[in-house]
């Protein structure tokens, strides 16, 4: 059990402070507007996008946090990651840049596997 709460710990940390933290610190950073207006999306949505990471990644991070908020906020963030993927392939083709989401994907699914684990435990 204890190699899942590490597990847990790590990999949350890693989504916390990469879709909690940072969208809010890069929020009007000329390199994000320029990323988000590339593909297309209007400028308010870094804005609506940040905050609901924001929210997401203290929901996951927080032990207090009731279990049915935990479980929206990992599916909010699969699908934030899916749809980004898809955003980059489309716009930008199938590159190297693209998978990125794909592997903070797998980081988020390991993180809810292990909640998952403690969790039943």
């Amino acid at each position: 059990m204890k190699k899942y709460t590490i597990l847990f710990w790590i990999t949350t940390i890693i989504i916390f402070l990469a879709e909690g933290v940072m969208p809010i610190v890069t929020l009007h950073n000329p390199m994000t507007v320029a990323g988000f207006t590339s593909l297309g999306y209007p400028v308010y949505f870094i804005t609506m996008l940040a905050i609901w990471k924001a929210i997401g990644g203290l929901a996951i991070i927080i032990p207090q946090v009731p279990a049915r908020i935990k479980e929206w906020a990992y599916a909010g963030f699969g699908i934030d990651f899916i749809c980004a993927f898809i955003s980059i392939c489309v716009v930008a083709g199938f590159n190297a840049g693209s998978l990125l989401p794909l592997v903070a994907l797998v980081i988020l699914a390991i993180s809810y596997v292990s909640y998952r684990k403690i969790k039943k435990a």
